[in-house]
């Protein structure tokens, strides 16, 4: 696929059109705080028979949205006494936690490791053991429609809090320094690496790479390809309703949270990335809220991004943020 989106000099100025909502802060105040109501009871259950040598490995529960049960994998170095810097990662689209040995790069590093597993995700790969209980409206096969007619009912809505309380789950293990946490994923990772960043506080560094649910009026405009693409399948059988779907995005868009997030932060885009545009990737880093903040950009890239050499770069990047 050849370059498709604005050139790179138009992409370092661009800015998203998409519209805050007036309610954005109190919508997601009220939001956590009915979640935090619930207590976090998060549950770090050793793992014996996974083969690994050099890690430990705990299953974890705890109680995201409305209380409902999230599991994750706690992974760190063998023998680790001490607490440790603590990385967070959120998976891609379609995705669940998948196995232990999947989760070896940030503790086999000298970090604390958390991978959330998505509710209602890991069917597609990577398989998942966390449900969603919460039934919608009538959707497109996928998540991106699902209840996506009210702010409320929306799926990311309960995806993002879980995010939240998933890394103060993670901080609350004895080996995890909870003032040295980052947050970091790829593609839908990416986007709820933003919505982590922009509600978390005390975060030490964001790494959203190659990062989707971000400038959704031009995403959903710009590119004919899945999960996008669900909203467009909605809006032809729900005729009259994109005003409402719009409205309801704007509460979730990778944009507004970025302005709100405050932590160093590495991105990365791929100009020849159909999935997630480079123009919607540049719209959340250009209203990031902190000039700390660098992008790669893979410039011959589709959405595989950088892959393995961007791991390398958040290799590079992410000790010198954890230091302490």
């Amino acid at each position: 696929m050849a370059l498709f989106d604005l050139p790179l000099d138009e992409l370092r100025t661009y800015r998203s059109s998409s519209v805050e909502p007036e309610d954005f802060d109190a919508f997601w105040a009220k939001t956590l705080d009915e979640s935090r109501a619930h207590p976090l009871d998060a549950r770090f259950e050793p793992v014996a028979a996974t083969g690994l040598s050099t890690v430990e490995v705990y299953d974890v529960t705890f109680a995201g949205f409305g209380g409902h049960p999230v599991k994750g994998w706690f992974v760190v170095p063998a023998g680790a006494t001490e607490p440790l810097p603590l990385v967070v990662e959120f998976v891609g689209y379609g995705g669940g936690r998948g196995l232990p040995h999947t989760h070896l790069l940030w503790a086999s590093a000298g970090f604390a490791h958390f991978a959330m597993d998505t509710r209602g995700q890991g069917g597609t790969w990577a398989g998942g053991d966390t449900a969603d209980p919460v039934s919608s409206a009538p959707s497109v096969p996928g998540f991106m429609t699902r209840g996506i007619e009210d702010p409320e009912t929306y799926y990311y809505r309960r995806v993002f809090t879980d995010a939240v309380r998933a890394v103060e789950a993670a901080r609350s293990h004895p080996l995890a320094d909870a003032a040295r946490t980052a947050v970091l994923g790829a593609s839908q990772g990416g986007g709820i690496t933003l919505a982590a960043a922009g509600l978390v506080p005390g975060l030490v560094a964001a790494a959203p790479d190659v990062p989707f649910l971000c400038d959704f009026p031009r995403a959903t405009t710009l590119t004919d390809r899945q999960p996008y693409r669900e909203i467009g399948d909605y809006l032809k059988t729900h005729r009259g309703k994109a005003g409402q779907v719009a409205r309801t995005l704007a509460y979730f868009d990778g944009v507004h949270f970025a302005a709100r997030a405050t932590a160093p932060a590495l991105f990365s885009a791929a100009l020849e990335d159909l999935t997630c545009p480079p123009s919607t990737v540049f719209a959340a880093f250009n209203a990031y809220g902190t000039a700390d903040k660098e992008i790669e950009v893979y410039a011959f890239n589709d959405h595989e991004g950088g892959e393995a050499y961007q791991q390398a770069a958040q290799l590079r990047w992410l000790p010198g943020k954890l230091a302490g």
